[in-house]
């Protein structure tokens, strides 16, 4: 293995081994490497709920909480050239049981071609890449364009990069650096995201009139609240096969079949210790994804006019409506194949790893919608092979060490070549014209 090969490995081996200290360790680690690249770092503290968003909700139970840091560092350029953002998140989950681990989960351990390592696959990997990308841009010595990395957290809508663009930070493009999960790793571009929201319906109901502690025999005297539950479920269910129907984006269809979708995901009622009472309510969990193009108050608006419209059949449900609780939303973003970034992504992909790139557009509420929705900043993003990850309740999380250093050589080469002005005009992939 090179010099270049084993710096790329000991960076990131260094991030995993910080991990075991926690987030902010792991920004000391990139902030030291930024400056020692010459960046001019700037770090950032916010509190996630003052970020003002424009396609995106959470409520606070579902939103990280308290001030967050974010490490930026900025390598200056010819403002007459293309910029660039990179940007990944140094915040993995929650530290908690490594007893199912077989791998020393802070000691970056590397095994039959795997590093091993809390986090590491989300999103350390990312963070590393980009740190390695600047230090070689830092040593190209020639003409390019301001190149950014942001170290910004993400789990649990802290918002990150979303605080960064709305206190100003732009670029002419940005990339979202991220191990891929689906098994496909550099072989994949992420150009697509679809939006999602998840949503709570509360149907009330009611119990028999007695005072008897079982309701069996009362129960044709009650409005049971799970009989009224699953007539709003029918009517979603409805409404999902409308909407795959007449919303149409063919990429997500040539993959499932339909570009959107809607499931009830939980259902809670009662008490499996009293079985023989009516409760007075149901509550559902629900979820729905969307294609780029359409927006959080258009598909919620859908969704209520669907619920409205099945109380206006039941008696019961007529007089006590359902309640709706949007829990979080976060809108689809897409750059298309044509478009400049995408075209040297794909170019560089393609020399470097000898095969053309495809889209994935399977990552509902990928980050890169954050540049898209919230600056107009055209991102795509890409990733090495990992897998196992935490945040899936898995142990033994891991990136695959050959791909990951072809994501570092694939992102240093996308930085040269987009921030010099040599961004290629057309996707190896694109049919001739």
């Amino acid at each position: 293995m090179g010099n270049i090969e084993n710096a790329a490995l000991d960076l990131l081996r260094q991030l995993v081994f910080a991990q075991a200290h926690g987030e902010s360790a792991v920004q000391d680690v990139i902030q030291q490497r930024l400056l020692a690249a010459g960046c001019m770092v700037d770090v950032h503290r916010y509190d996630p709920a003052d970020v003002t968003v424009v396609g995106e909700f959470a409520l606070d139970a579902a939103r990280a909480v308290g001030e967050r840091t974010a490490v930026v560092g900025s390598l200056a350029g010819d403002p007459s050239l293309p910029s660039l953002l990179m940007f990944a998140h140094p915040d993995g989950e929650a530290q908690s049981d490594v007893s199912r681990w077989h791998h020393d989960p802070f000691g970056a351990e590397i095994e039959n071609g795997r590093l091993y390592g809390w986090g590491v696959a989300d999103d350390l990997a990312g963070c590393a890449a980009a740190v390695l990308a600047i230090e070689r841009a830092a040593a190209a010595n020639i003409p390019m364009g301001r190149v950014v990395f942001a170290s910004t957290p993400s789990k649990r809508y802290a918002r990150g990069v979303a605080a960064l663009l709305h206190d100003g930070l732009r670029a002419d493009a940005a990339l979202y650096l991220h191990p891929a999960e689906s098994g496909i790793g550099m072989r994949e571009i992420k150009a697509t995201a679809s939006g999602h929201i998840e949503f709570l319906i509360e149907v009330s109901g009611r119990q028999p009139d007695t005072t008897e502690p079982g309701h069996t025999a009362f129960s044709h005297l009650s409005d049971n609240p799970i009989d009224k539950a699953l007539l709003v479920r029918s009517a979603l269910m409805q409404l999902a096969e409308d909407r795959a129907a007449r919303v149409r984006h063919p990429l997500i269809e040539s993959i499932v079949g339909r570009a959107t979708n809607i499931h009830v995901s939980h259902i809670q009622s009662g008490d499996m210790q009293r079985l023989s009472r009516i409760q007075d309510r149901c509550t559902l969990g629900c979820a729905v994804s969307f294609p780029p193009g359409e927006t959080l108050d258009n598909v919620k608006a859908e969704i209520s006019d669907a619920v409205r419209n099945a109380t206006t059949k039941d008696p019961w449900l007529k007089d006590h409506p359902p309640k709706i609780t949007w829990v979080t939303g976060v809108t689809g973003g897409e750059v298309p194949p044509h478009h400049p970034l995408y075209a040297t992504a794909a170019r560089v992909v393609a020399d470097i790893t000898g095969g053309l790139p495809q889209v994935n557009p399977m990552h509902t509420s990928s980050d890169i919608r954050n540049p898209i929705v919230e600056a107009n900043i055209p991102c795509v993003g890409l990733g090495c092979l990992g897998g196992d990850l935490t945040q899936n309740g898995r142990n033994d999380e891991w990136v695959d060490v050959a791909d990951f250093q072809c994501m570092v050589d694939v992102t240093a080469e996308i930085v040269v070549n987009w921030c010099s002005g040599k961004q290629a005009q057309k996707s190896p992939q694109s049919p001739p014209h």
